[in-house]
């Protein structure tokens, strides 16, 4: 019996020393750190008492710290660059379409100190409605005033109205139309202002374009004869298709929106890609420190420098080489400048008329594209011939 306590307690022993092998990592050490217990304890007992066991602490993991994540932010803008006391002041007069011009133009120079955009654009305004703006008054006055060296002029959208009783773009309307320009830019040009107008976009609206675009071919003629450079922008907004479209090619080759939803004003993109095209333009009479009144003429230095051309400055627009082409005769050689119409002892021929330019017929040299078909005022006769 005895051995049998005894093989029982050795058993016990063996299990108590073995078992905290197999306990996990905290188990192993708590029963570590308690009194290891004797066969004695075990058979007699134990009655000193036990010091509470401390439980080992934990330290706490430490969370790796999170990267603050980069907030993005917008590229620092551009210096302002100091406009010099003497800078050439280019002036944007005409409606809505010339608010968002001035704003391109001012973008576009915003780094030349030579050159200072003045917006004088007025929405809702036109030539047709003079009581709500006068804008042969309010040229008179900036010109008193001497508030600008060269003038850039864009408006017509607001145009097809009627002028007192004539029904919009009728015959009488268009002669009304063209005379209130013409006393725009006699003004501008009595004053020796250059000027650059604008010629309109297509729109988006089939009639309305339509309608825009007789305008602006009156207001082509107009520059014409008053002496202003006329820049003709209708193809440069066009779709591939020969159509409009909202969207084409920016400045720098991406495809973007070019027009407001509107389908009339030009988007900030469009504005943009106006401002470089007109920029080009511009250098005819802006060269980085001054404005110069002559516009270049491609004929100086030819045989056909001394020809009588019409009184326009906008040479660059109507291909002066082939106008003076026109009037040689391809059958003999071409004169000499002495032997021209304008030779010593020639008749001098009378300079163009704006009304003669507007007569002229469709495929005559002086038409310019625009003209009128004769075959549509032909007089029947009694028989109908």
């Amino acid at each position: 019996m005895k051995r049998l306590v005894v093989a029982i307690m050795v058993a016990l022993l063996v299990l108590i020393d073995v078992a905290p092998a197999f306990a996990q990592n905290e188990t192993l050490v708590v029963a570590q750190q308690q009194r290891r217990r004797t066969l004695f304890d075990l058979l007699f007992g134990d009655d000193q008492p036990q010091a509470p066991v401390e439980q080992p602490r934990q330290q706490p993991r430490q969370q790796p710290r999170s990267q603050p994540a980069p907030r993005a932010s917008l590229p620092p803008p551009k210096p302002q660059i100091e406009k010099a006391a003497d800078a050439t002041r280019l002036a944007v007069f005409g409606d809505s379409l010339a608010v968002d011009l001035a704003k391109a133009l001012e973008r576009f120079y915003t780094e030349d100190p030579n050159l200072v955009v003045i917006g004088q654009g007025v929405g809702s305004s036109g030539f047709v409605r003079a009581d709500y703006f006068d804008w042969d008054k309010a040229i008179g006055e900036q010109i008193a005033a001497d508030s600008f060296d060269l003038a850039v002029v864009i408006m017509g959208i607001n145009d097809r109205q009627d002028i007192g009783s004539y029904a919009a773009l009728s015959e009488p309307w268009n002669a009304a139309y063209q005379a209130r320009i013409a006393d725009f830019l006699g003004q501008l040009r009595a004053a020796r202002k250059p000027v650059i107008w604008v010629g309109l976009p297509p729109m988006a609206k089939g009639d309305y374009s339509t309608a825009m675009t007789q305008i602006s071919n009156i207001q082509k003629l107009a520059s014409f004869s008053g002496g202003a450079e006329f820049l003709d922008i209708y193809e440069r907004f066009l779709g591939e298709d020969g159509k409009y479209s909202s969207y084409g090619p920016d400045v720098s080759g991406q495809n973007a929106l070019m027009r407001k939803d509107d389908g009339i004003h030009f988007s900030a993109a469009g504005s943009d890609k106006l401002a470089f095209y007109l920029s080009q333009t511009i250098r005819t009479f802006y060269r980085g420190s001054g404005v110069s009144v002559a516009v270049g003429d491609p004929l100086l230095g030819t045989d056909a420098a001394a020809m009588l051309r019409p009184p326009y400055q906008g040479l660059g627009q109507i291909r002066l080489l082939e106008v003076a082409g026109a009037v040689i005769p391809l059958s003999r050689a071409p004169q000499r400048a002495g032997e021209l119409l304008t030779a010593a002892g020639a008749p001098a021929a009378p300079a163009f008329t704006l009304d003669e330019l507007v007569a002229a017929p469709i495929g005559r040299a002086d038409a310019f594209g625009v003209g009128i078909d004769p075959a549509a005022n032909r007089i029947e006769n009694a028989s109908g011939r």
